[in-house]
């Protein structure tokens, strides 16, 4: 990792965040070898200078709940205020501008199929200034989600990771979230390390049933926290989501073989025009061209691969209010 912005512990401590953004700062602090009051002050330093946020998210796909990837073609002039419009949206989780500033790409979560249909079926139909939809469902994850980048990087040992890992919860039982969860998650999705003291003000529940409930989802994998942060101050200013086509023989195979790759982020198998959705991070469009051309372009069973570069991200899984 080379960066202006971050030296190496601000990037561990981002790695270990994602490996456990729960984790206490004295906890932290004693993985990492510092004191837990230089892990608050970089903690609040990445918070300003790299765009760290840590909050919750429902795992779509341990819910069974549906996952869409969209790309919307626009008129140029109208991408932006569409975009904000989407990323005010509870159900959409990351936004970027793409092709020109003529695309949109969009990731959304519909918590039921109405919303859904009011989405896909209603207002982006109704939007006079898109052009063209094209809706790409999620069938599978092959890497991202709880799964954070920066852990392939290997820049903590893997004593490091087993000592900040969470206690796994005793019988967490089926991933569901019920009605009585939301005030907790309420709270939590908008910022994941919340304390306890807060917790329970949000749920009247003890400390006791608010741990015990909050390890179960995420023992469950109904929830878990993650970690937001610009990967443009590590050194990766460069991303591009792949569309990418396979044989259907090869799905499997491409997409477990993406999922080992640096450069990628995610990556999933879809139903819509092209069978897996991808994003790469990388250092530079050199490098997205070295990438696409050699371990992308190499792998056996891929038979076309678009990339749509991104422009500018609108949102991640925030969205903080854009000073225009």
């Amino acid at each position: 990792m080379e960066s202006d912005i971050l030296d190496e512990l601000d990037v561990r401590l981002l790695c270990a965040l994602e490996v456990n953004a729960r984790a206490s700062f004295s906890r932290l602090g004693a993985v990492l070898g510092v004191s837990d009051q230089t892990v608050a002050r970089r903690y609040r330093r990445l918070c300003a200078e790299a765009g760290l946020r840590v909050v919750a998210v429902r795992d779509a796909e341990r819910l069974g709940h549906d996952q869409w990837t969209l790309r919307l073609r626009c008129v140029p002039d109208a991408a932006l205020t569409i975009a904000d419009a989407l990323a005010k949206r509870p159900d959409t989780n990351w936004i970027g501008l793409a092709a020109g500033g003529t695309e949109i790409v969009c990731g959304t979560r519909p918590r039921s199929a109405g919303d859904r249909d009011d989405l896909l079926l209603g207002k982006l139909p109704r939007t006079p200034r898109v052009l063209e939809i094209r809706a790409h469902q999620m069938l599978h994850r092959f890497y991202g989600g709880p799964s954070g980048w920066l852990g392939k990087f290997g820049l903590l040992a893997p004593d490091e990771i087993a000592a900040l890992r969470p206690e796994p919860a005793p019988e967490p039982g089926e991933a569901r979230i019920d009605p009585a969860d939301e005030p907790l998650l309420a709270v939590l999705e908008r910022d994941g390390r919340a304390g306890y003291p807060e917790l329970m003000r949000a749920t009247g529940r003890s400390e006791s049933a608010v741990k015990r409930r909050l390890a179960a989802l995420l023992g469950s994998g109904a929830v878990y926290i993650d970690v937001e942060y610009h990967s443009e101050t590590l050194g990766f200013p460069t991303a591009a989501a792949l569309w990418i086509t396979t044989t259907p023989a090869a799905l499997t195979a491409v997409g477990e073989a993406l999922a080992g790759h640096d450069q990628i982020a995610h990556a999933a198998a879809t139903a819509g025009p092209s069978n897996i959705t991808a994003t790469a991070v990388v250092r530079s469009t050199a490098e997205l061209y070295a990438y696409l051309s050699g371990p992308l372009g190499r792998l056996a069973g891929v038979q076309h691969v678009e990339a749509s570069p991104f422009l500018r991200r609108v949102k991640q899984l925030t969205y903080p209010i854009p000073v225009r």
